[in-house]
């Protein structure tokens, strides 16, 4: 897992045409904000929603929410409009959607020259290439988009999103070979709190740093899930002192718990401490 400076647990779908929502999104408790300008916005709406984000990023207060716009494809009348609008402006990344091939990605980045790029992980291609769309060097994020994965394999909702597997795995298998940050697509119900805490759970075992949200109230589901516990945070401290203790004794290997403490796990203690660490001060600012 990469470290991270800024958490991702929470990252909340704002449209980009809806003024009241832009002004409320100040407030609320989400580690990052995609402002839409694709999926989220009518047609007749497009160039609107352009001019009134790109507004309210110059003037709005955002405070250490990570911003990232998702612009509309290169494919459609809008996109390089798009890129040309928020290539300087106050964001932290663009998002480009249904990208299936690097290529995609290495389009774009001429139009975008100081902006980190994400890619929207949404085609059975995309998929297919996810290890060469990781592998571009300006690409430093992964959003899975379920819901057009789910249309173009033509498969069913199961709680336990077994047609979506292979996407997941791929994406994450390459998000973590290149170091790059990668959020789990959205939970649709969003009222059902116990559909979106199972698979938020799914999510942070299988690997993701956060979720995807289409509603403000599943933010604190998200963030309690994929914040560590206090028992997560102790146990890492007692591996982390085992193993220091072993060292000092010349052994290369602790006990803690009745299971075996090797290095890896020291890694992996670490990171979760550094987690909690960057958890904390995000609170804090």
């Amino acid at each position: 897992m990469a470290h991270q400076a800024h958490p991702f647990r929470s990252v909340l779908y704002i449209p980009g045409s809806k003024e009241r929502a832009l002004e409320k999104a100040q407030g609320l408790a989400a580690d990052a904000i995609i402002f839409d300008l694709e999926d989220a916005v009518a047609h007749d709406e497009k160039i609107h929603a352009r001019e009134l984000l790109k507004a309210t990023l110059e003037t709005a207060d955002y405070g250490h929410r990570f911003r990232i716009v998702r612009v509309n494809g290169m494919d459609t009348e809008w996109g390089r409009a798009d890129l040309e609008a928020f290539a300087e402006a106050k964001a932290d990344a663009i998002l480009l959607p249904k990208v299936s091939r690097a290529a995609d990605l290495e389009a774009v980045a001429a139009l975008v020259p100081d902006l980190p790029l994400w890619a929207m992980m949404e085609t059975a291609q995309g998929m297919l290439n996810a290890a060469e769309i990781a592998a571009h060097p300006r690409l430093t994020g992964m959003v899975m988009g379920t819901n057009d994965l789910t249309k173009e394999l033509g498969s069913r909702y199961r709680p336990d999103r077994l047609a979506m597997q292979a996407g997941l795995g791929l994406c994450l298998l390459a998000a973590r070979a290149h170091g790059l940050t990668i959020v789990d697509g959205v939970y649709n119900a969003f009222k059902d709190e116990e559909g979106l805490r199972a698979e938020c759970e799914q999510g942070r075992d299988m690997g993701f740093d956060g979720k995807t949200l289409i509603h403000p109230a599943q933010l604190e589901i998200a963030n309690a899930v994929f914040s560590p516990s206090p028992a997560e945070i102790e146990l890492a401290n007692r591996q982390i002192a085992a193993f220091e203790e072993a060292e000092r004794h010349g052994q290369g290997v602790a006990v803690v718990d009745g299971k075996i403490v090797e290095n890896l796990h020291i890694v992996t203690a670490r990171q979760t401490l550094a987690k909690a660490e960057a958890i904390a001060a995000f609170r804090a600012s």
